[in-house]
């Protein structure tokens, strides 16, 4: 009983975007997966919410990193620093004057090679981790949504992160089949800048790019509830004077078309290869959709369409996968997909 007293236990999804960490059922940290380090001296000046205000806005001593790229760990020593500073930011709210060891879940892309998995499984125990589980991405995605995972009958989850689009036909605790892409929210964020240089003619950053798409962002040309336009001011790339511009939501919808298109390929592809019976389980119930993507407006109606299966957008598809790593760890004797 003494050593449960000191174990710490937190459930992680390291998004390319964003990072969240559940711990005894409550959302204790939920930040940007960027750090800004200092140049002269290599150490951490900022992480999260901090760093990302310094991105794109920094001077020569100062660089931003994010360390997850398409859904993977990119920067090594930038990951095991951010992963570190966020254990030590929710072991700041406790009062242990003890260190304590720390029992953690992960979620990772379901297409991560060896590789990729023992990166993040290093950088977690670099920072602390001392019992460290993985587990694919759609998996904890449909624990978050509240699907029975180990039941008899298929089920079917497309989560839409910043770096990757996870797809994955789920069923008796085990995925049947997968597919992984990277597109996902970082490629339509550079839709959008793209698209403004070539329709508009004014250079944007990632940040503004990202509050566009959030304001305005659509893949159906027709709504019932449209967002107002959104004015986006920037240099122009021919005279470098300012200049502003109104986007509407129809705009995005146009420039994410191809993007869309591949996850529609995707989720097919994934379909074509299903087994029959776990197919008809999957026309019953529906596919279910996670992630920051899922909130693209429309896009649950564009998918059903081109599919002819019904889709539906989880409760809370932002956090959906921390909380099913948060569900997992609670479980994590019993669950036979999670991996050490």
């Amino acid at each position: 009983m003494a050593f449960k007293m000191f174990t710490q236990e937190l459930a992680m999804d390291l998004g390319t975007a964003n990072t969240v960490i559940f711990q005894n059922d409550q959302i204790v940290l939920d930040e940007p997966s960027i750090v800004a380090i200092d140049n002269d001296t290599g150490k951490c000046r900022a992480l999260g919410q901090k760093a990302k205000l310094m991105h794109e806005r920094v001077n020569p001593g100062i660089k931003t990193i994010r360390p997850l790229k398409d859904g993977v760990i990119a920067d090594f020593e930038a990951a095991e620093m951010m992963i570190r500073g966020f254990i030590k930011q929710v072991n700041s709210k406790s009062r242990s004057i003890f260190a304590p060891n720390i029992r953690i879940v992960i979620g990772i892309p379901s297409g991560s090679t060896e590789v990729e998995i023992r990166a993040v499984r290093d950088s977690s125990e670099h920072a602390g981790g001392k019992d460290v589980y993985l587990i694919y991405e759609p998996m904890a995605a449909a624990l978050g949504i509240g699907l029975d995972v180990e039941a008899p009958k298929g089920n079917m989850v497309v989560d839409i992160g910043g770096g990757t689009t996870e797809i994955a036909v789920i069923s008796l605790g085990g995925i049947v089949i997968k597919d992984s892409i990277r597109t996902a929210g970082d490629v339509f964020t550079m839709d959008i800048q793209q698209y403004l240089k070539q329709q508009h003619n004014i250079k944007v950053g990632e940040i503004t790019a990202e509050k566009i798409k959030v304001a305005v962002g659509a893949v159906i040309p027709e709504l019932e509830n449209t967002p107002e336009p959104y004015t986006v001011k920037g240099p122009n790339f021919m005279t470098a004077h300012p200049v502003e511009a109104i986007i509407s939501y129809d705009e995005i919808a146009h420039c994410l078309d191809k993007s869309i298109a591949k996850i529609e390929t995707s989720i097919l592809r994934v379909l074509e290869q299903t087994p029959p019976e776990l197919y008809s389980d999957i026309v019953e119930n529906g596919i279910f959709l996670s992630g920051g993507g899922a909130l693209l407006r429309g896009l649950d109606k564009r998918l059903s369409e081109k599919v002819n299966i019904p889709f539906h957008v989880a409760e809370d598809p932002l956090h959906a996968v921390a909380r099913g790593t948060c569900i997992a760890l609670k479980n994590a004797g019993n669950y036979s997909f999670l991996m050490r």
